[in-house]
């Protein structure tokens, strides 16, 4: 399972698609906060960019590939360059502000 999500983000990362990944747990209340807000900026920005959601706890490697360390975190991507991280709740609109930035 790790090495499928691993495979899968590795390949996604080397499109020059911008892609946001999302470090969560699912114990974490700011993280179930940010769900429907992720799920709603999926909808919104359609093909602008990839949204990948972590479990951090399932996928320690990925954090420390990433060097992430809290949750939610946000990372931003874009032709295999980090492009802009964030930690903590945030609005669909800094989000979608920040995706279509990059796109």
């Amino acid at each position: 399972m790790a090495d499928a999500m691993l495979s899968r983000l590795n390949s996604m990362l080397a499109d020059s698609t911008p892609v946001l990944i999302e470090f969560y747990a699912d114990w974490c209340p700011h993280c179930r906060r940010m769900m429907p807000v992720v799920a709603e900026l999926r909808a919104e920005i359609g093909e602008a960019a990839n949204i990948v959601q972590i479990e951090g706890e399932e996928h320690p490697e990925i954090m420390d590939q990433f060097g992430v360390d809290s949750f939610p975190t946000f990372v931003l991507v874009k032709d295999g360059r980090e492009m802009w991280r964030d930690s903590g709740e945030m609005s669909l609109e800094q989000l979608t502000d920040t995706i279509r930035q990059y796109a």
